[in-house]
């Protein structure tokens, strides 16, 4: 290991190495000594926590291209290869020991990934800067702090994680010498004129679970690229499972009850079911949109944002009903814009609310109204995963105090929400726990639209809206959820929201109404309203709707609104217990409480048909 750091003081100049040998941590020297002898970079810089080191990389993104200047100061854009616009799925591998069985998930063997991934990046850095960058996951010098050093020849790549997670370099001089840290190594490959990765053929994203390391070559796109994110996602979603927390897909926001009571809720949403919209409304307070650790502490569940920053879907934002993002985006606050349009150093979106030029720049170079793609596609002024990448701090409803309390905030509720046009009621409470983690989390489904996937109304199993970034055994993931909440002296109440409901084509709800169901899970949490029984949990009285209704959105609810949306619509229940039934089935190592708990729901779903019919009033199970 003394070689390590040997090798490291001749690969490296002396300013630079004087950093790296403050580190007392042989692990890192190792580490670093390899991949820097294997990826041959011309130069290399290390980021410690200054400004200045932080300045450097923000200009080195301009400097090298992979990023423009925009009219309003600190705002930037970024473009990624046409063909590099999203998540690649298809070479986003799990490297797994043989042997190893992951049901739902892209898996490799490790020893082949390995060697792949390895022969793609030798060399792959030549004539190029390498930044080696340091963060942390969750607040710094805590119970929930993840130590992350990220090796990266893009700057553009650099500068995101500056925005989106906080510094770590004296953290990894205070931590001394430990394994307990993740490791991201990524290169942009060659690039084109544009400055975007042109190799896409050997684009690859592979997550080493048994070393928690990241490799991500020939790619710009932050989802494939920005380590500590979704890729880091992986990583810590499989330590939770081994150490008995949670690591999720969620928000943390808080939500203002009466007399300046402050409880706060996480929530799992599946893209477009309206999580980022939920965590954003103006009157209550966010601390995050993505990503949560939650631990049990003194027996309460208490909830961290892993994350300082956004890195957001910018399609769809408009000042009517994203008043505070829009506020944020056109301030002068430090903003990289990805894969926009841009006329006049300004940036222009789709769905903005305002004309868009019918020329500029965007995704696709030099871009006009009408031009086509070479599969003969029509190019939208921006890509529809077009990106926005901002820091928290920004958002005047930030709850600050919350982002950096090193012992998290507890939770007061959990919320499960998915895209459901006939099933689900707006809100409901589950009878318990368990009766939420599996008939609400493990049951998630969302209804694809056209937009994504060409083909409306399927419906997607996505469980805690984690499916895609799952690292462990779904049956493994839920039983450590299962006993997560058996061992808290008080467990955090679980909530389901639709926002999505129709009948006869028409949406049976508006979408300010969800901050109504808020209101609402924040009372149940606190015992200051009663609820109605149902067979799948309790679901508000209307009288208490129609008090928030007035008191939140000043509009008057009807009774015939809540009966259409809060009926309990038996046959489309009893279909989706089957549905879930029939994907957990075949899967081995399965929590027996699964199948219990849905055959109990069954059972109370058939029991009300034979009382009541197949669909049945909120007004009838009052009486009753």
């Amino acid at each position: 290991m003394e070689n390590a750091l040997k090798k490291l003081k001749n690969f490296l100049e002396k300013e630079q190495f004087e950093k790296i040998e403050r580190i007392d941590n042989p692990y890192l020297h190792e580490f670093l000594a390899e991949w820097i002898e294997w990826l041959q970079p011309s130069k290399i810089f290390v980021c410690t926590d200054s400004p200045e080191d932080e300045e450097y990389v923000r200009w080195k993104a301009l400097y090298y291209g992979e990023e423009k200047m925009l009219e309003m100061p600190r705002h930037t854009v970024h473009y990624d290869n046409y063909y590099d616009q999203a998540r690649d799925k298809a070479n986003t591998k799990l490297l797994v020991p043989k042997g190893v069985t992951l049901p739902f998930l892209n898996t490799m063997d490790r020893e082949e990934g390995l060697r792949e991934i390895r022969e793609i990046m030798k060399g792959i850095m030549r004539g190029k800067e390498l930044f080696i960058c340091f963060f942390v996951l969750g607040p710094k010098n805590s119970v929930f702090t993840i130590p992350a050093v990220q090796l990266t020849d893009s700057a553009y790549v650099a500068h995101s994680e500056f925005l989106l997670y906080r510094k770590g370099y004296e953290e990894f001089v205070r931590m001394g010498p430990t394994r307990n840290f993740l490791k991201f190594v990524h290169s942009a490959g060659e690039l084109d004129e544009r400055k975007t990765s042109k190799n896409l053929d050997k684009r690859r994203i592979y997550i080493d679970l048994v070393d928690e390391t990241v490799y991500s070559a020939n790619t710009q796109y932050g989802g494939n690229t920005i380590g500590l994110k979704k890729l880091a996602f992986r990583l810590t979603i499989q330590r939770a499972v081994r150490e008995g927390w949670l690591s999720e897909h969620m928000f943390l926001m808080r939500v203002n009850g009466p007399n300046g009571r402050k409880t706060y809720f996480t929530g799992a949403y599946p893209s477009m079911c309206g999580k980022t919209s939920t965590a954003m409304i103006p009157w209550e307070n966010i601390v995050g949109d993505d990503l949560v650790f939650i631990k049990n502490l003194d027996g309460r569940a208490r909830a961290v944002n892993v994350e300082i920053g956004v890195f957001g879907i910018i399609e769809g934002v408009n000042e009517k009903d994203d008043p505070i993002i829009w506020k944020v985006l056109h301030s002068p606050v430090e903003i990289i814009f990805s894969n926009v349009l841009v006329k006049d150093g300004r940036p222009y979106w789709n769905g903005m609310g305002i004309p868009i030029p019918d020329e500029g720049e965007n995704h696709s170079g030099k871009w006009w109204r009408g031009k086509k793609d070479k599969e003969g596609k029509e190019i939208p002024p921006s890509h529809k995963n077009a990106r926005f990448t901002v820091r928290l701090e920004a958002f005047p409803n930030l709850d600050r105090e919350a982002l950096e309390n090193p012992c998290g905030v507890e939770v007061g509720g959990m919320i499960f929400g998915g895209r459901d046009p006939d099933t689900w009621p707006p809100v409901r409470e589950a009878f318990n726990w368990q009766h939420g983690v599996i008939t609400m989390g493990a049951s998630l489904e969302s209804e694809t639209t056209a937009a994504t996937l060409g083909k409306e109304g399927v419906r997607a199993f996505n469980p805690m809206s984690i499916l895609d970034f799952l690292s462990v055994h779904i049956g493994d993931y839920i039983r450590n959820y299962l006993e997560f909440g058996r061992k808290l002296k008080k467990t955090p109440k679980i909530f389901a929201v639709n926002y999505f409901l129709r009948e006869n084509g028409q949406w049976l709800n508006e979408k300010l109404d969800k901050a109504v169901w808020l209101k609402w899970m924040e009372l149940r949490v606190h015992g200051d309203v009663e609820a109605i029984e149902t067979p799948i949990g309790y679901i508000p009285k209307y009288d208490d709707l129609k008090v928030l209704f007035k008191q939140v959105l000043n509009k008057e609810y009807s009774k015939e609104d809540y009966e259409k949306q809060f009926k309990i619509r038996v046959p489309e229940l009893l279909a989706k217990i089957e549905r879930i039934w029939k994907i957990y089935e075949p899967l081995d190592n399965i929590p027996e409480e699964l199948f219990k708990e849905l055959e109990k729901e069954k059972e109370r779903l058939l029991k009300a048909r034979e009382k009541y019919g197949d669909y049945i009033s909120p007004f009838i199970l009052l009486k009753s």
